[in-house]
């Protein structure tokens, strides 16, 4: 049951990936290993991602650490919010996940209060019916503030940025492959 792959892929953490609660539980009783070093994939982590919540539940239970923090990933709350997974972000904060200091605490309450905050905005809308643009604007601005840009969209704009606005015409002059040129020209 704790058999891996070459890429450290264990049955469990393919239940996780699946969805699969049921299985994820018979693999657990039957002495699978849900914590493993930090450089295996992790069956929590891959589970908040992919927004199965019964496996969450079922990995809790168990007691798997919910504060584990891997170098390339965070922790599992904070995989549950870039992949903006409601149902997993309350599971991982009912079952006491709480960040690795002062820091990340304030960014996970503020994540939730996005997250979580969306449909109490909702409802009062509905029950004033007045300020309908204005709660879309906030709305909007929570949804823009809560999720965190990619990696892929964070270099482009360091990118950009050490250019300079004057500069940004100049792109296409670069010595670089025409895919990256078009890439800082959001083309």
């Amino acid at each position: 049951v704790n058999a891996t792959t070459i890429d450290g892929v264990t049955p469990l953490f393919n239940a996780c990936s699946r969805g699969s609660a049921a299985c994820a539980e018979l693999l657990l009783e039957y002495g699978a290993k849900a914590q493993w070093e930090s450089c295996l994939p992790s069956p929590t982590h891959e589970a908040a991602s992919r927004g199965h919540s019964e496996c969450l539940e079922v990995l809790i239970s168990w007691g798997i650490d919910v504060d584990q923090d891997l170098p390339h990933l965070g922790t599992p709350l904070y995989v549950a919010c870039v992949s903006q997974q409601i149902h997993c972000i309350r599971k991982l904060l009912y079952a006491g996940n709480e960040g690795k200091g002062r820091k990340e605490k304030d960014k996970f309450a503020k994540c939730e209060h996005y997250f979580l905050g969306i449909p109490l905005l909702c409802e009062n809308v509905v029950k004033q019916r007045t300020g309908f643009y204005s709660c879309i604007i906030k709305l909007f601005s929570f949804l823009f503030a809560a999720t965190p840009s990619s990696l892929c969209q964070l270099c482009r704009l360091c990118i950009r940025n050490y250019i300079g606005r004057a500069r940004l015409h100049l792109v296409p002059q670069l010595q670089l492959p025409t895919i990256l040129k078009n890439f800082l020209q959001y083309r």
